[in-house]
This record gives structure tokens, sequence and C-alpha cells, in this order.
């Protein structure tokens, strides 16, 4: 078979797993390396299992051609500090262990968030635009550093490329504060802000990442469905009604839930549900890529897929609670959410 050896991390599951399966049913790729702390179930694929974090990664890597790294912590509820030291030091022993394997391309995933979300953002956002995120949100300050370490890798490693992919809001089995929204029995919308959206169904990533693994697209490029949705769209298209806000109660009340440990989102998050972050994405469709999911399909997938979970401000409901915010709507759950912090400050004596 001619094509390259593609070795994937973080195979066992999520994108990975989804990536790592594709890639081995392709008559265009020679062979899959398979890396993760265990093992996933693809057969097909040569599985190695150790964390990515460890320098003996590179012995692994030996004979692959590129180098797809999906090995990123991004899950809301682990200690930030971890998520980070994790992330960081994962990305940095790939990248020096690609080059030391004689691998010549390695291929990031990190967000279209790292553009950042501004009232004065173009809609949309050219691939090359300026990189205004701050860390303020979720994970978006290990993407930043993630994508500082990819610019590096090449001048640290004459003969390394590294390909960034930018995907949008995404979608399919995934849990992040931006999925978590339509979990809302109101979508807040802050008074005075213009949101926009553009999803990218976790199918549309995969195939993405398979072109540039096989080296038909490379650079830096987003990844997502054609055009966006406006918040008013939104709201037709999902039957959940609006709850708006004006922006010091809706910032002020996120960062206070947030610093006491309610709720998982710091308040950064608010901004990527305020202001515009649509991206074009011109390289892929040059590379003769197209989405499969249009923004209306991906939402009603991610209202299937939400089905029956209910959060407020971020904060995961049980059962009961979700019955009752469901029958008094989302101004109560609001004002009980206020009551869980003054409970929360009572107990700790603040």
């Amino acid at each position: 078979m001619r094509g390259p050896v593609v070795a994937v991390t973080g195979a066992a599951s999520g994108v990975g797993d989804l990536l790592t399966r594709r890639l081995a049913a392709s008559d265009e790729i020679k062979r899959v390396i398979a890396i993760d702390e265990r093992r996933g179930e693809v057969e097909e694929a040569q599985w190695h299992i150790l964390d990515v974090r460890d320098p003996a990664i590179a012995e692994k890597l030996r004979g692959a051609d590129v180098v797809v790294h999906l090995a990123v912590d991004l899950d809301l509820e682990t200690d930030p500090a971890a998520r980070t030291a994790y992330n960081v030091r994962g990305t940095q022993t790939v990248l020096t262990a690609a080059a030391a394997a004689g691998v010549h391309r390695v291929v990031l995933c990190t967000s279209a968030m790292v553009y950042g979300a501004l009232p004065d953002n173009d809609i949309p956002l050219s691939e090359d635009a300026e990189l205004r995120a701050t860390a303020e949100a979720t994970g978006v300050g290990d993407m930043l550093e993630i994508e500082r370490l990819g610019r590096r890798a090449p001048r640290a490693h004459p003969g390394l490329n590294v390909t960034v992919v930018r995907p949008a809001v995404l979608v399919g089995g995934t849990d992040t504060a931006l999925t978590r929204y339509f979990e809302s029995p109101r979508l807040l919308v802050v008074a005075g802000s213009r949101p926009t959206w553009q999803f990218c169904h976790v199918e549309d990533l995969v195939s993405a990442l398979e072109y540039a693994a096989l080296e038909k697209v490379d650079g830096e490029f987003a990844v997502g469905c054609e055009g966006w949705l406006e918040q008013e769209e939104v709201e037709e298209l999902s039957g959940i009604r609006r709850m708006e806000l004006p922006s010091a109660v809706a910032l002020g009340t996120a960062a206070r839930l947030h610093r006491i440990g309610l709720t998982p989102s710091p308040a950064g998050d608010l901004a990527y549900t305020m202001h515009p972050w649509v991206v074009s994405v011109g390289r892929l469709h040059d590379a003769g890529w197209r989405p499969r999911w249009t923004n209306e399909e991906v939402l009603a997938a991610l209202l299937e897929e939400v089905e029956g979970r209910h959060t407020v401000a971020g904060r995961r409901l049980g059962r009961k609670d979700a019955t009752a915010a469901g029958a008094a709507g989302a101004t109560v759950a609001l004002l009980g959410t206020a009551a869980l912090v003054r409970q929360m400050r009572k107990r700790r004596g603040l």
C-alpha cells in the first residue's frame, strides 16, 4: 500500500477513536499507529500504551510520516492547573519526540476560540486573523500555548512541519461550556451583545483531520459548517426562549459562582455566547473539502444529544432540581442558584 504511516495520540476515545477508525479503513493510509493510555477497539491499528508525556514515545513514533496529536484534556471538571500541565507537557513531548523520530509533519487540533470573541470581530474572520483570545475561558489558554509551541517547533527542529486545525463549536459526543449552553431552560443573552453561532460536527472535524494527515491541506486552518446562525435563528430552531440580563449582572454572577466552586465555567466562557467568532473555512474549500453537515443540522443533533440534561449557569442539575427548574422557568432557577451561593458562603463563614 502507498500512502503515509500516520500516528494518532489519544486514539482510544473521542475524536482520536473516530479518526483512528477512519484512517484504518482508508486505502490512502499505509498504516496507523495508535497511542493512548489504554488500548482502543480498532484492531487494524498498531497500539502502544503509554502517556504522551513519556519521552519513550519517540521510539513508538519511529516509522511514522505524520502524527495527529489529539491527547488533549479539555474536560470541564478537570482541575485547571492539572489540565494545563498535561496539555502543555504532552504537546511539548510529542513535538520533540516526532522530530527525534524523523516524523515530517505534526497535526495539532485546537479551536477557533483562539481568535477570541470580540464585538469588533469581522463576520466571518479570515483564517489569517490575529489571535486575540485571552486565557479567561475554559481551555483557551492551553490552546493558545499549544499553538505557540507549534509555531516554535519548526524553528527548533528544521524539517518538521506543523499543521493546526481549528474547529468551530464542536458537537458530537462533546461536553463543553458551549454545548451546555443549550442544556439551559432559557438561553442566556447578555443585553447589547450580538451572538452568532457556527458549528462543527465531529464527523466533519475527523474528515478535515484526515485531509491534514494526507497533506491535502497544511498551515493553519479552520473547520466548520458553511456560514452561521444569528441568535434569533437559534432560538427559533431550538424552540428555547431567551432570558436577557445586563452585562454586569451576567458576568458578575458567573464570576462569583465560579470563584466559590459552584460552576465549572469561568466568566470568560460567556464572551463566546456574546460576541461573534465565526471563521472562514476557505483553505479547506480550496483543497476540495466540503462539510457534510449544515449549522441547522448540527444544532438539531446537539439538541437531541442534550435532551434530558439540565444546566443553569454552567452547572448540571440533578433530576429533582431539574424538574423544579423546568417547571418554574429560568428566573426561579437563577434565584435558586443565588440561594446556593448564599448557603455556600454561610457554611464557609464568608
